[in-house]
């Protein structure tokens, strides 16, 4: 147990550029302090010793503010960054070398006792800020689910989930790099924006029709051009008011 959290503390100072050495984690990370108390957790709670299991489980939420059943499963060289308000469930599964976020739930759906109630979360995957998985999903090794996203459903290896309705672009069958490892949670595509950009397309395209078809002096204005008058008069206002 000792080496294992050894080697946790190195990947963690290895994969957070706050970090300035592994005394640091292994000192002042809530993220490595709550794991601590888990295996110690989670060792009694395989011994059916559940009281004490929840106490010390208790105990790890009380001065991290990261709470983590006894009775899920932990992978190696999981990265809790910040780590207040996390949530992980009974039998939620997380595999290796993941990275978890503030504010994630990994919850339960139904309230049957004995059956698989929480999430599974495969190696090498990137849980953002604020984002919620709950029932009984797979998430695919090396995925990336962006902040304040929710899943419910299984998801693919290499895929990215973004939006509050889960949408996801694939990256099945691309060599990428490890989400958890890059820790980038900007440069996501953005569902509205695209469907705002086909939008507009569409519009300028059946506008270009109307006006095709119009016979004489053509008096309706594009709506590009109505854009950029507005946006003209925003800035002419702007310098009058300087």
């Amino acid at each position: 147990m000792k080496s294992e959290l050894i080697n946790d503390a190195k990947l963690i100072a290895s994969r957070d550029p706050a970090a300035k050495n592994v005394l640091e984690v292994i000192l002042l990370y809530p993220g490595f302090h709550v794991l601590i108390y888990h295996k110690f957790a989670h060792w009694f709670y395989k011994k059916r010793r559940f009281f004490i299991a929840r106490l010390i489980s208790q105990i790890g939420r009380f001065f991290t503010g990261i709470e983590i059943h006894p009775g899920a499963t932990i992978g190696k060289g999981l990265f809790i960054d910040h780590g207040m308000g996390i949530v992980i469930g009974e039998s939620a599964v997380i595999g290796d070398n993941c990275t978890i976020y503030h504010g994630v739930t990994l919850g339960g759906t139904g309230k049957e006792k004995g059956k698989k109630r929480h999430p599974t979360i495969g190696n090498n995957v990137l849980i953002g800020a604020g984002a919620k998985v709950l029932g009984p999903c797979t998430i695919g090794d090396n995925s990336l689910i962006g902040a304040n996203t929710f899943v419910s459903f299984d998801v693919e290896p290499y895929s990215t989930v973004v939006g509050t309705k889960g949408r996801v672009v694939k990256k099945r069958n691309q060599k990428v790099d490890s989400p958890s490892e890059e820790l980038d949670q900007i440069h996501l595509p953005d569902p509205i924006a695209q469907e705002l950009c086909r939008l507009t397309s569409r519009l300028e395209e059946l506008e270009r029709q109307v006006i095709g078809k119009s016979n004489g002096p053509c008096k309706i204005k594009k709506y590009s051009d109505l854009y950029a008058n507005e946006s003209n008069d925003e800035n002419n206002g702007e310098n009058d008011e300087d």
